[in-house]
């Protein structure tokens, strides 16, 4: 019961962040999302920093599922970082596979949270900015160990990094042959 409550509580701080912005995400408006007291509220997370930290934190759980997932399919982080991610807008892959409806309702979430807490951080040190340089880093070592050469780690990501951007700025996706051939570059003989 107390996993389903901090989940209501975070999945309404997302709601708010994606629909109206950091400022309209306070404590009682949160509460009101989720459907608790504030008092309830404050009993899972002693601040907003704290909620908000947990909800990044909530991000890299996600993702780490999704990027499991892809390497139970033979995809490398390389690979899965790459790819443009799905959003609710976009009504098919353009990878050209088959969707998967549950893949999908992932993936979206994924997206979903990621806005939520990249409109979180205004960039403020602190437990946010921690969380969401604590989870970036998680893929930055994983590349790292996926090439021999660093530099081009680098760059995988920093192209995957872009994809991401674009879209949750709502920039159209990337040509889907192009894309593919941006890959196939990429990752030729690169990947351990």
């Amino acid at each position: 019961m107390a996993t389903e409550t901090r989940d209501r509580i975070l999945d309404a701080l997302e709601e708010i962040l994606v629909r109206d912005g950091t400022d309209k995400a306070t404590l009682d408006a949160v509460a009101a999302g989720a459907g608790v007291s504030k008092g309830g509220l404050l009993y899972h997370f002693p601040s907003k920093d704290a909620m908000m930290a947990a909800m990044v934190r909530r991000l890299a759980e996600r993702a780490e599922r999704k990027r499991l997932q892809a390497a139970d399919a033979g995809a490398s982080l390389a690979e899965w970082y790459l790819s443009p991610p799905v959003t609710p807008s976009t009504s098919r892959r353009t990878d050209h596979t088959a969707p998967d409806p549950d893949d999908d309702a992932l993936e979206i979430a994924l997206f979903r949270s990621t806005l939520a807490a990249f409109r979180s951080t205004d960039g403020a040190p602190g437990a946010v900015q921690d969380a969401v340089v604590e989870m970036m880093g998680m893929y930055d070592r994983v590349l790292q160990d996926e090439f021999d050469d660093p530099v081009h780690a680098e760059i995988v990501r920093l192209v995957g990094d872009g994809l991401y951007l674009a879209a949750l700025v709502g920039l159209p996706g990337p040509d889907p042959d192009l894309h593919r051939r941006v890959v196939e570059r990429l990752l030729r003989d690169q990947v351990r």
